[in-house]
């Protein structure tokens, strides 16, 4: 069983690593279109249907992009495809959903001081509010409230902030903060699958046809783009914030959350507008560390953590760690060597709270998070950080016993 916790830690880390490497891959791809499309400049020398060019010089070369807005006269004989960086982002992130979240629900999803539910019940609420969130999206963009951009902005925002409230009712801050990123991810990529490269094969199709493409379809894909180029940031907030629990853990965090979608959209508006050469907002950079600061007073009023409670809901591994023979051992060398960072008061300079508000002050905790100190002190040396607590070899050895007994039930 313990060697099972070693081959699952590596399985997600190499789909993590996926995750990242896909995800940088579709981000740069959509971030250097928005920028170039913003670039573009219209000449009276352009060929017959070109809405603009632009020159770049990258690599030692100069570059010449012409871009048709609706299509040129002909297929080109060499057309590349930007769409697997998208899916194989999404497919790799809803894998590492699966693994961490799903498979590890009673410690990540399920916080039973918040709603007491089974796993199964808990994943099928996690499914069914992605494939809702599309849905309602969808449904809205080709709605007459999808002419008006505005309009349609603002709902769309009232309805992300109302998803931020309602995961944080649901599941462990930690995950209600994934699965806000998740929920807009999940709007991205279908907006690829469903709208954007339908659209495309649409007018390739007239082009093979020899048929003039109606230029709506265009319009249609630039409009789902551009909801695409803003919500970039919140969902890369979101797919780290596991690392920052005075975000995903504080009272306020589903407001929070909220305050993150708007640093978004400040952030991308400057560089937006910068690319389309209509000045420098600076005043985008004063909003956002305004939203920032606001942020960090949030996560501190009041200091009262609601995400993962150590104490409710506990899993039954917990009692069987406890139980451990080694474990009085293990308890008296985790307040020895750990006690200075990962207490509710850290004496350690410079911390003001628990890395990752991990606190191993009690018993439970220590037992609660077994698998944690395994990995990290046991059978790494992660932990002490630089060993500055001068942990032993005998005592590491110690901490992967204990693990390793309890967990084979003996």
């Amino acid at each position: 069983m313990y060697e099972y916790a070693i081959a699952w830690e590596w399985l997600t880390f190499a789909v993590r690593w996926l995750h990242v490497i896909t995800a940088i891959a579709w981000i740069g791809s959509s971030f250097y279109f928005i920028a170039l499309d913003l670039g573009l400049v219209k000449r009276p020398h352009l060929p017959a249907g070109a809405y603009g060019e632009e020159w770049q010089v990258h690599g030692g070369g100069f570059y010449h992009i012409q871009k048709y807005l609706v299509a040129p006269a002909q297929m080109p004989e060499h057309l590349t495809w930007f769409k697997w960086e998208s899916y194989a982002t999404w497919l790799s992130g809803f894998a590492l959903l699966c693994l961490v979240y799903y498979g590890g629900a009673d410690l990540f999803l399920i916080d039973r001081s918040v709603l007491d539910v089974s796993t199964p019940v808990a994943i099928l609420i996690s499914l069914a509010s992605l494939a809702l969130g599309w849905i309602l999206y969808d449904l809205l963009c080709k709605s007459p409230l999808g002419r008006n951009t505005w309009g349609l902005m603002l709902v769309l925002y009232g309805i992300l902030v109302a998803m931020a409230w309602g995961y944080t009712q649901v599941f462990t801050g930690r995950a209600a903060f994934l699965h806000l990123g998740a929920f807009t991810a999940t709007i991205m990529s279908a907006n690829v699958f469903f709208i954007i490269m339908p659209n495309q094969r649409v007018v390739v199709a007239d082009l093979i046809a020899r048929r003039t493409p109606d230029p709506k379809y265009g319009v249609i894909a630039k409009q789902r783009s551009t909801h695409n180029n803003y919500l970039t940031l919140p969902v890369i907030f979101f797919m780290l914030s596991n690392h920052y629990p005075l975000a995903f853990a504080t009272a306020f965090n589903w407001i929070i959350a909220a305050l993150v979608f708007l640093m978004g959209v400040t952030i991308r508006h400057w560089f937006n507008t910068t690319h389309a050469r209509k000045g420098k907002p600076t005043w985008t950079w004063l909003v956002t560390a305004l939203l920032f600061l606001l942020i960090m007073w949030l996560s501190t009023v009041p200091k009262v953590l609601t995400g993962e409670s150590a104490e409710a809901g506990l899993p039954s591994s917990v009692e069987r760690f406890a139980s451990n023979g080694h474990f009085p051992a293990v308890r008296d060398l985790v307040s020895t060597r750990c006690s200075m960072c990962h207490a509710a008061e850290p004496v350690w300079e410079g911390l003001r709270a628990a890395p990752k508000d991990v606190v191993l002050e009690s018993e439970t905790a220590i037992a609660l998070h077994a698998r944690e100190i395994y990995l990290q002190a046991g059978r790494s040396h992660a932990m002490p950080p630089g060993n500055v607590t001068g942990m032993t070899a005998e005592e590491r050895a110690l901490i992967a016993a204990w693990f390793e007994t309890a967990a084979e039930g003996s």
